[in-house]
């Protein structure tokens, strides 16, 4: 069960750890736009860092509920990998939605 759990958490970090790393090169793309430039950066990290956070914690809270299933473990890591992917592909979506979002806003702010 230990080696599932640990496969689990390894697993599903190395993921959010991949999609917090395109949430920054996204944001450090819209950098070399003059308009949204100057808010990118901060942004992007501001972004990432909330979905580190957010992401971190879920996959967490998934991993405590692996003693739920003791008797069927790999069913367990597969169920708990399943949920864990697709919370933080939903979450990775929402979150360069807030991206894009807050790029125009400091822009639409900046022009009036």
């Amino acid at each position: 069960m230990l080696t599932y759990l640990l496969s689990f958490i390894g697993l599903s970090l190395l993921a959010l750890v991949a999609l917090t790393r395109m949430i920054v090169l996204i944001g450090s793309m819209q950098r070399e736009c003059p308009e949204t430039g100057p808010a990118a950066r901060l942004v992007a990290v501001t972004v990432a860092t909330g979905f580190c956070a957010i992401g971190a914690g879920g996959v967490f809270l998934i991993a405590a509920a692996f003693p739920l299933l003791a008797q069927a473990p790999m069913m367990a890591f597969f169920v708990g990998l399943g949920l864990a992917v697709l919370c933080l592909g939903l979450g990775f979506s929402h979150a360069v939605n807030t991206l894009r979002l807050m790029l125009y806003r400091s822009n639409v702010l900046a022009d009036s």
